[in-house]
């Protein structure tokens, strides 16, 4: 189905029966993405004395209780709530839901002992665009990342240098592949978070960061309309669900 989306004041034309999720579902295994040295997901039926809320137990519904963490076992969106002491939500400070964004592939780059995604990387893929939001997709990009345990394996990052242009570019939402935009490691200095949301300046307070997204090398590098759908969680994240439309 065709549909004309307007964002801020310019129309695109988009095919809605052709959307292209780039979130990983959350599974109760082992076997799902995880980060920041937790337990796998747990999705449990409920339990009042002797009934079991799941209808292949006996009962007439399935009733299930869910226990996850979004900064650690999946796509989730987050806010400055994230890092700052005053309690601010994901579901407040996202207020709209589409956006002109662009993807980009990077292979970070060796920095030392780290693989980092520079400043320079990312002027010489966006050229001159200025989308409203950024997806990397970093290289390789195999589908294991969406069973990856990635405590203690030191992933690859964004530089300080990298989100400070990113805010100087006025991108509002940033999507990556990783566990964090920021070093697993790095004694809480949280330097890319804090440079993209300008921490020690005016708080971005609208600026979003999605996190341990999934882009299947058949989607090409190019520009897209965004639809990032949260779950309205009174939380700094909330788990979430992009969705890319190619424009036509």
């Amino acid at each position: 189905m065709n549909a004309t989306i307007q964002v801020n004041s310019k129309k695109y034309k988009v095919d809605l029966n052709k959307p292209l999720d780039i979130s990983m579902p959350l599974r109760a295994s082992k076997s799902n993405a995880n980060a920041w040295y937790i337990g796998a997901p747990e999705i449990q039926p409920v339990e009042i004395d002797d009934w079991v809320a799941s209808v292949k137990k006996g009962a007439s519904i399935n009733f299930n209780t869910i226990q996850f963490n979004p900064h650690a076992h999946g796509t989730h969106t987050e806010c400055v709530g994230h890092i700052t002491e005053k309690v601010y939500s994901i579901n407040k400070c996202l207020k709209k839901f589409f956006f002109v964004a662009e993807l980009i592939t990077v292979a970070p780059e060796l920095q030392g002992e780290d693989y980092v995604i520079s400043k320079q990387q990312i002027q010489f893929l966006l050229k001159r665009k200025m989308p409203q939001a950024l997806v990397i997709r970093t290289m390789p990009n195999t589908t294991d990342k969406k069973s990856r345990q990635y405590s203690n394996t030191n992933w690859a990052y964004l530089t300080e240098e990298a989100a400070e242009y990113l805010k100087t570019k006025n991108i509002q939402h940033l999507l990556i592949d990783l566990p964090s935009v920021d070093k697993e490691k790095d004694n809480g200095a949280l330097l890319a978070h804090k440079a993209f949301w300008d921490y020690n300046g005016t708080l971005r307070k609208e600026a979003t960061i999605t996190e341990f997204i999934y882009v299947p090398n058949k989607i090409s590098d190019g520009s897209y309309i965004l639809n990032l759908q949260i779950a309205p969680f009174e939380n700094d994240a909330s788990p979430s669900k992009p969705v890319l439309y190619k424009i036509e």
